[in-house]
């Protein structure tokens, strides 16, 4: 049996001792990209949370006349910023879901919003495992902020419902 030797570096890089620095550089000046779903209803304070938590304007209206909580169907939008904080840049994609149950039928409204979260991570999946990879931009749900009415009365079964279709879908967090 032949004992392993120790090479030591003359150079200022060397080896991969010094791969986790690369990886962080690489990653720092490549970016990051990041989805998050907000699921509630419409008054507890969704936007007004996720604007705080980035300190910037992600729901920016480009018509302010529009009013999409009158909707009676539940659509998923999305939101794009890109933001940066010390030389970091964030691809941020919000996916907010107006128009949550607020139907007089709401036993399919959670419908939407799976299908979105798995048709994201199809996309990716589909991208990831072409033979010829290009550069695939990650749109997959990464966390889901999911909020509760403060009614007293504990969890409503849309609640439980909901949280049960996608609890294995992406990380998520009762509000």
């Amino acid at each position: 049996p032949t004992t392993p030797k120790e090479v030591s570096c003359t150079f200022a890089v060397c080896g991969f001792g010094l791969l986790p620095d690369q990886v962080y550089s690489k990653a720092v000046r490549k970016g990051f990209e990041f989805s998050l779903m907000v699921v509630g209803a419409s008054g507890l304070g969704k936007s007004t949370l996720v604007n705080s938590m980035f300190l910037a304007d992600i729901y920016e209206r480009e018509n302010q006349g529009t009013d999409t909580v009158s909707e009676q169907t539940l659509q998923v939008e999305t939101h794009h910023s890109i933001l940066e904080e010390n030389g970091v840049r964030l691809s941020l994609t919000v996916v907010d879901t107006p128009g949550f149950g607020e139907n007089v039928d709401n036993s399919e409204c959670w419908h939407p919003i799976v299908e979105y979260i798995d048709e994201q991570f199809d996309n990716y999946l589909e991208g990831e495992t072409k033979v010829e990879r290009i550069e695939v931009s990650d749109t997959r749900v990464h966390a889901c902020l999911y909020f509760i009415a403060p009614t007293g009365h504990g969890l409503k079964p849309l609640d439980v419902e909901v949280m049960r279709r996608i609890h294995d879908k992406s990380e998520h967090h009762p509000s």
